[in-house]
Parts: C-alpha cells; sequence; structure tokens
C-alpha cells in the first residue's frame, strides 16, 4: 500500500533526481530568488499539504477580485466518455495517458474533439472491452452540442492509447488525425466526407514503440506538414520486475519508475510532398533531433530565437530536456546546455506563449512532485522589440518571481496552456495535476489532486484562482491531458479535461465581464494550408501581443489552431499584423474587436535557407 510521500522524502528525491543540474544552475537560482523577493505578495494561509515557503510565495486574491469563471456542461453537451474502464495492475504504461485534441475536421468553424483511451489493462492477455475502452470523436454541433461520430466515421481505434494531434498532411482542406499508443501509433487521413481511413503503412509513420506526445510543423518550410514523435521508454513485461523494489520509495513497484527503463530515441517524419499520395521518411537522426538518451513525453514547435523558422523543445522525463535550433537546412543545433532551458528534472508538459508581451515566446514546464515548476522567459527581446540580451538565445527560469513555482512542490504536474481567459489582453495558465501513487485508502486508485487556474495580474504575478473559479475545479482528480478552444465561438476560451480512470471534463468560459477580443483564422493556398507557423502581432494602445500558429501543443493533447488575443478595454485593434510561415507580411489597421478575422494568402514555397 502507498502513501503520499513525507517532506524529507520530497527533498531527498529532488537532490536524487535533480543534482545533476544543481551545479550548473546554482548563480541562476541565487538571482530567481533574489527576484521573487522583490515581488509584491499577498500572503495567505498554508493550504492543506503545503508548507514552509511553499506558502510565502503563494499568492491570493479576494473572491470579488477573480474575473475568471468556468461553468461544468460536460454532461449538458452530450460528453459522456470515461477514460480506462480496468482496474490498474500498476504498470508504467497504464499510468501515463492519455490526452485530447481540439481541431476543426468538418470545415464548419466549430472545433471538433477528439478523446484518446486506454482500452485496458496493459497485461498480456487482459480481459479488456474494446468498446469501453475505444477512444472517441465527437462532432462540435454549432457550439451547443457534441455528437458522438465515432463509429460513423470509421475511427476504429481501440488501443494503448496516449496521445493526438490535427494536422492536414496532404493539403487538401481537411485535418487528418495522428494517435500514438503504447503499440502501434495510427494516422487516420480525412476523406472530406466525414470519414476517415487509416492510412499508416500507406503513408511511412507506422511505429509500434512506446509513444507519447506528437506535434505538427512545417520545420523545412515547404509548403507541407511534418511530424514529430516523442518516445518514451523501452517498457517490457520482464519477469521479476514486480519483486525489484524502487530504491527510493519501498511501497513504489519498480514498474512505475521511469528510471528502470531505458530510454527510445524520437522520430521526425518528415513529409516528401509527393503529389497525391504523400509519404514520409523517419529523418531524426540525420536532422539531430533524434533525442535518444530522453524519456519523451511532450514536444513543442515554435520559434524560438525569432528567425522565422521553428525550433523544437521537448520535455523529457528524468532526462535532460530538449531544446533544439533549426539551422534552416534541415537540420537542428543542441543548445539545450547555452539556452539554460535543459534542466534534469521530470519534465511532463509544456505550454508555450508570449506571456509577457515582450514579442518573444516564453515556455512553461510541469513536473514531477518536490519539482516545483518551470517558468523560462525567453531573454531575446524586451517590450519594445529592443535586444534584452547580448549573449544569444537564453532562458531564465522566473517561476518563483511570477508565483508558479514552489506551490506546485506537492503536486505532480501535466497537461497546462496559455489563453486570456478574461481578456484583458494577459494570457492566464492553466494546470492539470494528478499523482502517480495510489492512495492509501483504496488500492489500485490513484491519488487524486487539485487543478490550477492561474489568474495574470502583469507584473504582480500569477494569482492561482481554480477553486473560486469554478465548483468542479475545486474538486481534485487524476489530472492527465487537456487543451483550450473557444468551442462555442462566444469569444471566450474553454477547457476540456481528461482524467485518469475518470470521466471528461468540459468547462465553459462563463466569466461575466470579459474584455474585448479578436480571432484570427488564417488559410493559405500553395501549401500548409492552416499556416501552421505563422505569427500575429496584435497591437491595442501601448501593448503589442504576439500568437503562433500551432506552437502551443499541451501534454498528450493539442490545442485550437486559431490565435485568440483579448482586447480589454479596446473595441478595436490598432493594427494586427500577419508573417506568413513564407516570410510574407500582411498589415491592417483599425481592425473592430469581437469578431473572427478571416484571412487567407497565396504561399510561396520552397523557402530559401536561413543565411
Amino acid at each position: 500500500m502507498k502513501s503520499k510521500p513525507r517532506p524529507n522524502r520530497r527533498r531527498n528525491l529532488l537532490v536524487r533526481w535533480g543534482g545533476l543540474s544543481v551545479a550548473g544552475t546554482a548563480v541562476l537560482a541565487v538571482v530567481i530568488f533574489l527576484a521573487s523577493r522583490r515581488e509584491r505578495l499577498v500572503i495567505a494561509p498554508a493550504g492543506t499539504g503545503t508548507a514552509g515557503v511553499t506558502s510565502i510565495l503563494r499568492r491570493t486574491a479576494e473572491d470579488r477580485d477573480v474575473p475568471i469563471q468556468f461553468e461544468d456542461v460536460t454532461r449538458r453537451v452530450g460528453v459522456d466518455f470515461r477514460h480506462f474502464p480496468a482496474v490498474r495492475a500498476s504498470y508504467i504504461a497504464e499510468d501515463m495517458g492519455s490526452g485530447l485534441a481540439w481541431g476543426d475536421y468538418d470545415g464548419d468553424s466549430y472545433p471538433d474533439l477528439f478523446l484518446v483511451n486506454l482500452v485496458g489493462s496493459v497485461v498480456p492477455g487482459a480481459a479488456n472491452d474494446p468498446q469501453a475502452g475505444r477512444s472517441r470523436l465527437y462532432r462540435n454541433v454549432n457550439g451547443e452540442r457534441f455528437e458522438d461520430v465515432t463509429e460513423a466515421a470509421g475511427i476504429r481505434f481501440a488501443g494503448f492509447g496516449m496521445g493526438a494531434c490535427w494536422g492536414d498532411y496532404d493539403n487538401d482542406g481537411h485535418l487528418d488525425l495522428y494517435i500514438t499508443a503504447f503499440g502501434d501509433n495510427v494516422l487516420y487521413e480525412n476523406l472530406g466526407d466525414g470519414t476517415f481511413r487509416d492510412v499508416t503503412l500507406l503513408r511511412g509513420v507506422q511505429d509500434s514503440r512506446f509513444s507519447s506526445g506528437c506535434s505538427w510543423a512545417d520545420y523545412d518550410r515547404d509548403g507541407d506538414l511534418d511530424l514529430y514523435v516523442c518516445n518514451y521508454v523501452d517498457f517490457g513485461f520482464r519477469e521479476g520486475d514486480r519483486a525489484v523494489p524502487d530504491p527510493e520509495y519501498a511501497e513504489q513497484p519498480y514498474t512505475l519508475n521511469p528510471n528502470a527503463y531505458s530510454p527510445v530515441a524520437n522520430s521526425l517524419f518528415r513529409n516528401n510532398g509527393d503529389p497525391g499520395a504523400p509519404r514520409f521518411t523517419d529523418v531524426a537522426v540525420q536532422a539531430g533531433v533524434d533525442d535518444p538518451k530522453g524519456r519523451g513525453l511532450s514536444a513543442s514547435w515554435f520559434d524560438m530565437d525569432n528567425d522565422g523558422w521553428p525550433d523544437l523543445y521537448v520535455a523529457n522525463d528524468v532526462s535532460y530536456n530538449g531544446v533544439f535550433r533549426n539551422r534552416g537546412d534541415g537540420t537542428f543545433e543542441d543548445i539545450g546546455a547555452s539556452s539554460l532551458a535543459a534542466d534534469y528534472r521530470s519534465a511532463m508538459g509544456l505550454a508555450v506563449a508570449d506571456f509577457d508581451n515582450d514579442l518573444d515566446l516564453d515556455l512553461v514546464i510541469t513536473h514531477w512532485i518536490a519539482q516545483e515548476n518551470a517558468l523560462y522567459r525567453n531573454m531575446l527581446l524586451d517590450a519594445s522589440g529592443g535586444q534584452k540580451s547580448t549573449g544569444g538565445l537564453w532562458f531564465l527560469d522566473a517561476a518563483d518571481e511570477f508565483g508558479l513555482g514552489q506551490i506546485a512542490l506537492d503536486m505532480v504536474g501535466w497537461a497546462a496552456g496559455f489563453c486570456d481567459f478574461d481578456n484583458d489582453g494577459l494570457r492566464d495558465l492553466w494546470m492539470v495535476n494528478g499523482h502517480t501513487f495510489e492512495m492509501e485508502s483504496r488500492e489500485k486508485v490513484l491519488i487524486p489532486q487539485p487543478p490550477f487556474v492561474f489568474w495574470n495580474r502583469g507584473k504582480d504575478g500569477f494569482v492561482e484562482v481554480a477553486a473560486r473559479a469554478c465548483p468542479r475545479l475545486a474538486k481534485p482528480f487524476v489530472g492527465r491531458g487537456g487543451a483550450q478552444a473557444d468551442f462555442d465561438r462566444d469569444g471566450r476560451v474553454d477547457l476540456a479535461l481528461l482524467a485518469h480512470g475518470e470521466e471528461a471534463v468540459i468547462l465553459r468560459n462563463t466569466s461575466p465581464s470579459p474584455g474585448h477580443w479578436l480571432r484570427v483564422r488564417l488559410r493559405q493556398s500553395g501549401g500548409n494550408i492552416r499556416a501552421v507557423g505563422a505569427r500575429v502581432y496584435v497591437t491595442s494602445g501601448v501593448v503589442t501581443q504576439m500568437e503562433e500558429v500551432g506552437c502551443s501543443s499541451s501534454y498528450l493533447s493539442q490545442n485550437e489552431l486559431t490565435p485568440h488575443f483579448g482586447l480589454g478595454k479596446a473595441s478595436a485593434a490598432e493594427s494586427v499584423r500577419i508573417l506568413w510561415p513564407d516570410g510574407e507580411q500582411e498589415v491592417l489597421t483599425a481592425v473592430p474587436a469581437d469578431q473572427e478575422l478571416q484571412r487567407t494568402h497565396v504561399a510561396r514555397y520552397p523557402v530559401g535557407h536561413s543565411p
């Protein structure tokens, strides 16, 4: 029987797993601590399970000051999905998933929802129910309800599913779907009539390893989407594994420790762009992004250095994270050490956004228990667009400075995302948490934990408001996947959350007095039809916000592809500048708020290499 680890054990674990990175980041830690001491804090009493410095650095706010509100509409909108219809056998492949993906597969402008499932126990010969454990596709009907169309759509995946991502790999205008798994990954091609077909072998993207996160991008800027797939560990049912104790926790099975298994290299499937029948080639080794020593869980493509080429960040469990800069010639440079963003912790999920509105992309990383969240602030530019650093691309972990770090010490963090829930022009942040240990009172049931909703207060940091934002968020659950979308197109960003062994949750944003907003829907002909990698800059007053299409994936999950901007009290954006993936720019002025702005572009591919 397992119990929640005591504080001394958490410290020991952090030393054991994080020791390799401590020496290299000691000076940086001092800087962060001093910065955090300068913050204006509102001190609250220590919460349950929180002690010492954790409570000191926790920010709080009065109820009346919280403008973010959600309503649990799961049953009302017709989502009846339950994850993992089985009893755990305490194997790592059972406990890591699953995720979800938002994508408008039928082209009606309303984002649809795909929920990934584990068919049951991974024990060989287990009596699993394929129907109960099937992953499911829900079609969004006018933003009012969701219709289960799994069977009609021809999606028959009933395996040990982990993650999913939508991408139009064949440029036919219809989103295709890739599913990762412990076992056989699957690529479903969208036929454009509401149905899909399995083209995994035909397109050359088969993989039967323990895959996890996946993400689409046009990394070589040739006009078609390429696919990056994370692989986790070489898990197998070796005789005697369950009899081997965990070296740190005697009560923790060996079969749940990622350190017990060797890492597995990742794949970069390059789209060959063959007319009519595109195939993919795994070029991860040649490109330098196979990351063979990493236990990959999440990956996000985003332009870290503002040079127009998609770079790659890989979150690895108990391994150094991968930070890969795109050279523009088909290869990548490993800048993990020089960027200061490759710490050795148990990284799970990622969230990417320009949270501080300084025109470069930052990222949040969620971690295992006893390891605070990371907020890697990109030090490339300042808010005026001038150089902030002369030392090249590097990141500063400012999690404690902004109230995001120590609050998570008792949590196991998974999916996360940045979005402006109250449309005030500042991106808020959400996270789901859920333990990998069993409850003391209920054998085979994992410990639930409360999620986080962080209200962005600008220079005053983030304030955690989940319990006051929605009664459902006050209830702990075993969180794993999650993603955001404005599913009802009312200008307020909503959430879908997935819990291990529990029901999915759909949260409609009902914030009572949100600001004005602007959504930007991009399409292009000539290749990369969804304009993945495009940047949108929106100026209102003295602030310019920036979002990059497709950069923000989450743990095993994918957010909606349409950029969303909160404008606060402004009834119009003074300017909207679009930097298209082929390098062309478009500028519009005096754009009215509270609309979905639609722009099209004739793309020119391929794009030349960087100088």
